[in-house]
């Protein structure tokens, strides 16, 4: 359902689902009882200003009647953020497609208390291109290679590779050596069924039908201050919320300087100095308007051997 708002200042309107029926008389009623904590005066003053709309572009206004409408878009009020101290890197751009290295501790779209300080706003706030969206994403703390449609029209011939897995991504991790996995000699394949829910901060491995897979294998290993360090490259079959995170930690392999797995840390400011050693390093695949072969890889290093 296509928003009859434009992108405003990097960031889309958001829609709202109006009850069939209720107490409330009209939309804006209804509004200002489920939105009481929120100025009352503004929300009022952004229906006088036309930017509450129904679908089609149709304005609202106080006197709107409640059931005339299932979906209304508004701008949310957004807070004034303070910039995060890291920056995003332009590594390709063409009329259908943007590759970025994405940094450590800037999230891919807006979320919670980071809107504004998102990779997709900035971006589309600096390349003026409204219409800007992300293929894939990464966590927040985990930083690389990723892939962005400029263009709405080729959009669904990109969106196929990755619903097909025909994408070839390729991760560098920093986590303690275990001798015993033998993962020099020969990669490990792990698989396993991880849930999210929407309530609970982390992802969790359960019993069930694996819905993951990642293979493991280490490639450099020294000796340093922290211990005994390697140098992973994780190759994921699947795509599922801190499955790397996961599989790493169930194999006694926590990442460095990860707040979330194997055990939840105390909720801390970010440390700049001291990032997820979690990088995407590589995307690969076959273009699928011109046939070519695509290879983008990262140019950021992990911090972790330093």
């Amino acid at each position: 359902m296509k928003s009859p708002l434009p992108v405003r200042n990097g960031v889309n309107a958001t829609r709202l689902r109006l009850p069939a029926e209720g107490p409330w008389g009209t939309a804006l009623e209804y509004i200002l009882d489920r939105f009481d904590h929120v100025n009352p005066q503004g929300i009022g003053e952004r229906f006088d200003r036309g930017e509450v709309v129904a679908l089609g572009g149709t304005v609202l206004t106080r006197e709107t009647p409640l059931t005339d409408h299932t979906f209304v878009w508004y701008y949310r009020e957004l807070p004034v953020e303070q910039r995060l101290p890291v920056d995003v890197t332009i590594l390709h751009q063409d009329d259908n497609l943007l590759v970025v290295d994405k940094p450590h501790f800037l999230p891919t779209t807006p979320g919670g208390m980071y809107v504004a300080e998102s990779a997709l706003v900035r971006l589309r706030v600096q390349l003026q291109l409204p219409d800007l969206i992300p293929m894939h994403r990464l966590d927040r703390m985990t930083a690389g290679i990723l892939l962005f449609s400029v263009n709405p029209a080729t959009r669904g011939n990109y969106q196929l590779l990755f619903e097909n897995r025909r994408i070839s991504k390729e991760y560098e991790a920093i986590a303690p050596v275990r001798p015993e996995l033998d993962l020099g000699i020969e990669p490990l394949t792990v698989r396993s069924r991880i849930i999210k829910s929407r309530t609970y901060l982390l992802a969790q491995e359960v019993e069930g039908e694996p819905n993951t897979e990642t293979t493991i294998r280490l490639t450099e290993q020294r000796i340093t201050p922290q211990g005994v360090l390697g140098r992973y490259r994780l190759q994921p079959r699947t795509g599922k919320t801190h499955q790397l995170r996961l599989h790493m930690a169930g194999l006694g392999l926590g990442l460095m300087n990860d707040p979330f797995y194997p055990v939840l840390q105390p909720q801390q400011p970010d440390d700049y100095d001291k990032p997820l050693q979690l990088l995407a390093k590589s995307i690969a695949f076959t273009d699928p308007l011109s046939g070519a072969e695509s290879f983008f890889e990262s140019s950021l290093e992990l911090s972790g051997f330093a």
